[in-house]
């Protein structure tokens, strides 16, 4: 049985997979475990995939899945864990980045009891505006989704297989998946970890992603907080509207009635017809959310058992 599974989204590495999967290899057997090695070839447009074939030619542990297209890390990391059949799966970047000597600290963290252990690039060797970037997204996770650990965006890390059970990634979500699993009740921690200079090639890393991935963020946080009972969000901001518009009705009938003022070419009226229509659309919006999500829940229960004794 396979004990451990490294997935290995690849884009563009064409010099990087023999030297890493070198020191992946000479690390794996000095764990004594079951092993196998999944690299996604993200749709690479250099002699990436040829290099791998080389790769799997001399080691059966070897497994490679190829993307018609690049479809972005997210995806390659998706297709990894859902091929993976190792108990514990190690996922990390094929850059050369991560060093695969601090495998054996993730597992040991693993061993400990932990769910889901996450690399800590505490010595980050990047660009600075890179670094800056990471800095704000890493302050923008925290407050949104309370997460406790220092380096969200180190692909190096350690997961129990059952983390990934009845969980499907996208967009730029793989940055996500430790406040995700947070959520779901796994247990988190993190370790520090090496982090070199890129060798090979040039990053992948642009502005778009950031703001892709700050578009995923507000998804991660809605689902994280309003998956359960959507109605909580929409129908709270609906009563707000109502309120807001009977309380500004209110103040026009005072008028009205006790001042006999002319209030139909008044804004505020227009204001506060707007408003209740508007927080009744919110209410029914909500209720249809709650509707569908009672659906979805029918298969995909919103809970986790950890055991039963």
């Amino acid at each position: 049985m396979t004990e451990i599974s490294i997935v290995l989204p690849t884009y563009n590495e064409e010099e990087s997979v023999k030297p890493l999967y070198d020191k992946l290899n000479s690390t794996l057997k000095k764990l004594n475990k079951k092993y196998e090695i999944i690299f996604i070839d993200d749709g690479s447009s250099d002699n990436t995939y040829q290099n791998l074939l080389k790769l799997k030619k001399s080691d059966k542990n070897i497994k490679i899945i190829k993307f018609r297209s690049n479809f972005g890390q997210t995806a390659a990391m998706d297709a990894g864990f859902k091929a993976a059949k190792g108990k514990i799966i190690i996922a990390m970047d094929a850059d050369l980045q991560n060093d695969p000597t601090d495998i054996p600290k993730l597992l040991n963290k693993i061993d400990q009891g932990f769910d889901v252990v996450s690399g800590w690039r505490y010595k980050r060797q990047d660009s600075f505006s890179k670094k800056i970037f990471s800095k704000l997204a890493h302050e923008l996770r925290r407050i949104f989704t309370g997460e406790k650990i220092h380096d969200s965006g180190c692909s190096l890390k350690a997961y129990r297989k059952e983390c990934f059970d009845n969980l499907d990634l996208y967009g730029e979500m793989h940055r996500y998946i430790p406040a995700i699993l947070k959520w779901r009740g796994f247990k988190i921690t993190e370790v520090k970890v090496n982090h070199k200079r890129r060798q090979y090639g040039k990053t992948k890393y642009n502005l778009s992603r950031v703001y892709h991935g700050f578009l995923d963020l507000i998804l991660v946080v809605f689902w994280q907080k309003f998956s359960a009972r959507p109605i909580h969000l929409f129908g709270g901001i609906g009563l707000l509207l109502n309120f807001f518009g009977i309380l500004i009705g209110i103040y026009l009938s005072y008028l009205k009635i006790f001042f006999n003022e002319s209030i139909a070419n008044r804004p505020l009226l227009l204001l506060s017809i707007m408003s209740i229509i508007i927080g009744i659309q919110f209410i029914i919006f909500g209720i249809l959310a709650d509707m569908i999500l009672k659906l979805y829940y029918k298969d995909n229960p919103n809970y986790r058992i950890e055991k039963i004794d």
